[in-house]
């Protein structure tokens, strides 16, 4: 007898990345029970875990009618089909993961890792998230940011066109306007 849609709940995936880096306070954050309850409380059902070169280990779990699947791994070729994949996503503040998971269309929340000296990555992430294409956490108020976030209410992010700016330069430069 085969499973129906009925029968069968639906998966809801986060993906965490925290890319080549090492952000333990970032995955310790993800591995509480808080983040957990609150995530199977918002309906999601499997948490995926990159972890890149830190050394806490996060709980893995089967996951059930009470609990969340977890899983883990260190490194992969190719992040996208994680991204492509998951219903929300929560990344360390590094740049090409941001717009990387935001080209994507995908929901996304960036946790900046307090820990770096001169972070310029606040700053971007502060930015987007003032412009609504984001939510900004640290690792201490992952968890309220997910209760208290409305994904509906984020702003598709769309690229700027950088032709403006090159034809400025192209004038400046001598050339010709194409």
């Amino acid at each position: 007898m085969g499973d129906t849609e009925a029968t069968v709940k639906s998966k809801k995936t986060v993906f965490v990345t925290v890319g080549t880096t090492s952000f333990d306070a970032l995955i310790r954050a993800v591995d509480t029970h808080e983040v957990k309850a609150e995530l199977l409380r918002r309906g999601y059902t499997q948490l995926l875990i990159q972890m890149g070169r830190g050394s806490y280990i996060p709980t893995k779990s089967e996951g059930g009618d009470e609990t969340l699947a977890v899983d883990y791994f260190t490194f992969s070729s190719s992040i996208a089909d994680h991204l492509r994949a998951a219903s929300l996503v929560i990344s360390h503040a590094g740049s090409g993961s941001i717009f990387e998971t935001l080209r994507l269309g995908k929901p996304l929340i960036v946790v900046v890792n307090e820990d770096l000296m001169d972070n310029h990555q606040s700053e971007l992430a502060e930015e987007l998230a003032d412009r609504k294409h984001l939510y900004y956490a640290r690792p201490l108020t992952l968890h309220r940011v997910i209760a208290d976030m409305n994904l509906d209410s984020l702003i598709p992010y769309h690229p700027g066109d950088a032709t403006p700016v090159a034809k400025l330069i192209n004038r400046f430069l001598g050339f010709a306007d194409d």
